[in-house]
């Protein structure tokens, strides 16, 4: 039923075996029943059910489990679940009991590279906004320390400071809540999620990490994501060819998000769970009410369009 390299230890193998049957029973309690002592205190029964439950589950059963690499004496797996490709981390202790797991999004190795946007982009909205996280340094942009969200932006509308005015917890009281987003250039729709509820603001959904998105490609194969769109609001629909300056949908704050706002993103593939974000320039824009060109906002920056 799965395969393994020569490279594998004995033990790993038989404990990688089980452990995957464990799972595709549904038996989490066995699962946990692998962890050494240590282990079970960091992720106590109740948790690692959970986990498994809300986290793995959805991408269903592991069809293939194969040894891929070593991390000093722990076994690297590639596991191929029926909604996705995984890698698997297994460490053992010297009772050949689980001390350590992770599981993340496989990430082949031959991706394509993308360093910047060659295609020219205008920004995603009509009006003055304000640049709350953004630029190549973690002190402007702690989102360079990702680097699946690496150079993304988030956006909102400020007026003197602050995002909102009235009632902090309605999401029609934060100035951005309902704007337009617009395509920044030409592109066809690849992507699209909907359905994500608005968060009440101060809470989050992290099991829609994006909420209602939008992902388009270029005629120059670079991926855009727009993430947390107001519930119902996305108007367009995949494979849809749209020009430069048409509707997307409604600033929300749906998905992993504490307040109405844009996630602005450019990624060398389509997927966020495997892309390596890249620099996402602006060709002609006006920053803090000076004319830029070929500009990144940074962190602060008040932006707008100059051709809008």
């Amino acid at each position: 039923m799965f395969s393994f390299s020569q490279k594998e230890k004995a033990n790993y193998k038989k404990v990688s075996n089980i452990f995957a049957n464990n799972y595709n029973k549904g038996d989490y309690d066995a699962i946990f029943d692998m962890f050494d002592a240590n282990m079970q205190m960091a992720l106590p029964k109740e948790r690692t059910i959970t986990f498994f439950q809300k986290n793995v589950a959805p991408n269903g059963k592991i069809e293939k489990l194969a040894f891929s690499d070593l991390k000093l004496e722990a076994h690297i797996y590639k596991a191929t679940f029926e909604k996705g490709v995984f890698e698997l981390l297994i460490s053992l202790g010297t009772d050949h009991k689980i001390n350590g797991f992770y599981l993340k999004p496989f990430i082949p190795k031959d991706l394509p590279v993308l360093e910047k946007n060659s295609t020219k982009m205008i920004l995603p909205f009509h009006e003055e906004w304000t640049v709350s996280w953004g630029g190549v340094s973690v002190e402007d942009n702690y989102h360079v320390n990702y680097h699946n969200q690496k150079y993304a932006y988030d956006l909102l509308m400020t007026k003197e400071g602050k995002t909102y005015n009235g009632d902090a917890k309605k999401n029609e009281n934060y100035y951005v809540f309902g704007k337009e987003i617009i395509a920044p250039c030409d592109a066809t729709v690849v992507n699209v999620i909907k359905g994500v509820k608005d968060n009440v603001p101060g809470e989050f959904n992290p099991e829609q990490v994006t909420g209602n998105t939008v992902v388009l490609k270029t005629a120059n194969n670079e991926f855009i994501l727009f993430a947390h769109f107001k519930e119902n609001s996305i108007v367009v629909e995949e494979n849809q060819q749209i020009k430069q300056g048409d509707l997307l949908g409604l600033c929300g704050n749906s998905g992993n998000s504490s307040e109405p706002h844009l996630h602005l993103s450019l990624q060398n593939v389509a997927d966020m769970n495997i892309a390596t974000g890249a620099k996402l320039f602006f060709e002609n824009i006006k920053v803090n009410g000076s004319v830029k060109e070929n500009y990144i906002p940074v962190k602060n920056d008040k932006v707008q369009n100059t051709n809008l």
